[in-house]
């Protein structure tokens, strides 16, 4: 008898509009699998419930200035769309720090009608600040015969599929902005994270470094780096740190002109692209002289769609207890 099967994209999920900003970010802030303080749950709560309003404040404004709300949920929700016509299958979305949109999403996963649910995080890399921390959450929050259902796709960060349209995607945008290899710097962003998670066995830099080192092959003549940008709170992150790397690049650039940021961690444009790179970032490398560009993310373009398809065909996927990890 043939398997039922569907499919389930994860992801953050950016606020909607201002008034989800502090239950978003209340949301990403009590979860220890993102801000670790081995506190008991009811005091975490309280103390980053404070820190999120104080903190909504600010970052309100920041929303504000790309429109008023991130596109990532619409954008998931576009490309869940998309995926389903093309593989004519169920293709359900969750997102992890959009409550409001948890009743309905926890309960169509719950009562899903079929033998297998492959889950695609929308996270290239491996870490268990993103993926992992989502594994965690369906164990608590859905039955043993749900979780049961699941087959993770657990990361992607050396895929074909996933490496050809970065490298698609750049040559494209050099050849739009007339850019040549040779007066060129590609800098990949990642999203950073605290290097005790590194140090407790988290795959994440490992990830990021192969995802980079791929995509540059078929630039031999380009300069690339990779840095980490939106460090939280104290402690040591992984480095070098985003804005380290741009007030400095005068040290480094060979005598480049062109700097182009690429997303290489992020696969949906949210607030770290539209924002902290376009108004923190950018403007550090033109006050020097150079020419700085964001590339787009892949957001719903259809070669994104392709690729999930042929991520999905080909990665080979895991159960939900080999995700997670207790700290």
């Amino acid at each position: 008898m043939t398997k039922k099967i569907g499919y389930l994209l994860v992801n953050f999920g950016g606020p909607r509009t201002l008034s989800e900003v502090e239950p978003f970010l209340r949301s990403l802030l009590t979860d220890q699998d993102v801000v670790r303080t081995g506190m008991p749950q009811v005091f975490h709560n309280f103390l980053f419930g404070r820190v999120a309003k104080k903190r909504a404040l600010k970052v309100s404004q920041d929303y504000a200035e790309i429109g008023g709300g991130s596109p990532i949920f619409e954008d998931t929700e576009e490309v869940a769309k998309s995926l389903s016509a093309r593989l004519q299958a169920p293709v359900l979305t969750f997102h992890r720090y959009l409550p409001a949109t948890h009743a309905q999403s926890l309960s169509i996963i719950e009562n899903f009608d079929g033998d297998e649910i492959f889950v695609f995080p929308m996270f290239p890399q491996f870490t268990y600040a993103t993926t992992g921390s989502i594994a965690r959450y369906f164990l608590k929050m859905l039955s043993p015969l749900a979780v049961n259902k699941l087959r993770w796709i657990k990361s992607y960060p050396t895929h074909p599929a996933f490496i050809r349209l970065m490298q698609h995607l750049i040559r494209e945008f050099m050849q739009e902005q007339q850019l040549k290899e040779e007066e060129t710097i590609l800098l990949f962003s990642a999203h950073g994270l605290p290097k005790k998670f590194v140090e407790t066995g988290d795959l994440y830099e490992a990830e990021c470094n192969a995802s980079f080192h791929k995509v540059m092959e078929v630039f031999p003549n380009i300069l690339g780096r990779l840095s980490f940008q939106s460090k939280f709170g104290p402690g040591e992150w992984l480095q070098p740190y985003t804005i380290d790397v741009c007030e400095g690049i005068r040290g480094w650039h060979e005598g480049r002109e062109n700097v182009i940021f690429i997303p290489i961690s992020f696969t949906s444009d949210h607030i770290e692209t539209l924002f902290e790179i376009e108004r923190e970032y950018l403007p550090i490398i033109v006050d020097q002289g150079l020419k700085a560009f964001r590339l787009p993310a892949f957001n719903r373009r259809v070669e994104w769609i392709i690729a999930i398809e042929e991520i999905l065909r080909d990665e080979v996927p895991v159960n939900t207890p080999m995700l997670v990890r207790w700290y």
